[in-house]
């Protein structure tokens, strides 16, 4: 074995340990504080509504608020990184956001417009007490408990047939129990439904992109391909939606597709860092070391100062003597 393949051999180790200590230490736990509000379509308060967000992360951290006389909510102690918003109130449709948090930075306040559950608000909650089985059929999707959250989406179908959105969960649990012809059936109902409407493209482009995934996991990847062009370009300013393409193929170790998203991602939204600490760790992989340099150089100008950034110094400390 010569002197280089061991120093990859030994920058290899260093970037795994890295990423378990990246997330254990972290696991969405932090010093973050995130505020927002609910509003109607006429930006009046909702009161009451439930407001959930979830880490992106490896771990399956949550935590629930309700709005309160202001619409307002907030949530504390949160890590760097990406989570997900869901909102639901009774006599409104439920709603999701993602979106970033930073420990050192004020983070924005997120305001969420729900619309009415009627015709107005592109679909029909014919019973609103049933929305408290989306939450019910959230919680057991990620207990991994598929077949009943399946029935529970279901059941909330049965009684509210026009809130098509739902088709998304039910792809969900069909793609992670390993049946994907029976989730690219759920996403494209949904996309046909959502084609009607005109709040449609966003819930259509993340159906698009989950089509994607699945051909992906089915080792096609021509057509994965097809159906992740075809949802970026549907919701062509959403950093998200680009950036869960490239997560998709990163996992997946398609590193020269994840690093188109990851750059498209960072295009749109050139002043989040996550695109460019996930270009870092897929230039790594590649090992491609003058590229992660760049890439992480630009993550540390972005966020300089948190536990992720200390560890991203320590990489390119060890890059540097690769170099020499």
């Amino acid at each position: 074995m010569t002197v280089k393949d061991v120093a990859r051999c030994l920058l290899f180790l260093l970037v795994s340990l890295f990423l378990v200590i990246s997330v254990q230490g972290q696991a969405g736990r932090g010093k973050g504080r995130v505020t927002g509000a609910i509003v109607d379509e006429a930006g009046n308060p909702v009161v009451g509504a439930k407001v959930v967000i979830q880490y992106q992360g490896d771990s399956a951290l949550s935590f629930d608020s309700t709005s309160n006389k202001k619409g307002e909510w907030s949530f504390l102690g949160l890590g760097t990184g990406q989570w997900r918003l869901s909102v639901t109130a009774d006599g409104h449709l439920p709603a999701v956001h993602d979106f970033y948090v930073k420990q050192l930075e004020t983070n924005p306040k997120i305001t969420i417009s729900l619309k009415k559950a009627g015709p107005a608000g592109g679909g029909l909650v014919k019973d609103e007490a049933t929305l408290q089985l989306i939450d019910e059929g959230n919680q057991l999707f990620n207990e991994k408990n598929y077949d009943q959250a399946i029935q529970v989406y279901r059941e909330f179908l049965e009684k509210n047939p026009a809130v098509y959105q739902i088709y998304l969960n039910t792809g969900n649990c069909y793609r992670e129990k390993g049946e994907y012809d029976a989730a690219i059936a759920e996403y494209k109902t949904l996309i046909e439904r959502a084609a009607k409407e005109t709040a449609g493209p966003e819930y259509a482009a993340k159906a698009l992109a989950a089509i994607g995934e699945c051909f992906l996991k089915k080792g096609e990847m021509d057509q994965a391909q097809e159906y992740f062009k075809q949802s970026v370009d549907m919701y062509p300013n959403n950093e998200f939606l680009a950036y869960n393409v490239g997560e998709i193929c990163f996992s997946n170790q398609k590193l020269d597709e994840a690093v188109q998203y990851f750059e498209l991602a960072a295009k749109i939204k050139p002043q989040w860092p996550e695109s460019f600490y996930k270009l870092g760790l897929v230039y790594l992989n590649k090992m491609e070391y003058d590229k992660a340099r760049e890439n992480f150089n630009t993550f540390l100008t972005l966020e300089p100062a948190t536990e992720r950034s200390a560890s991203v110094k320590n990489i390119l400390n060890y890059l540097d003597t690769i170099k020499k």
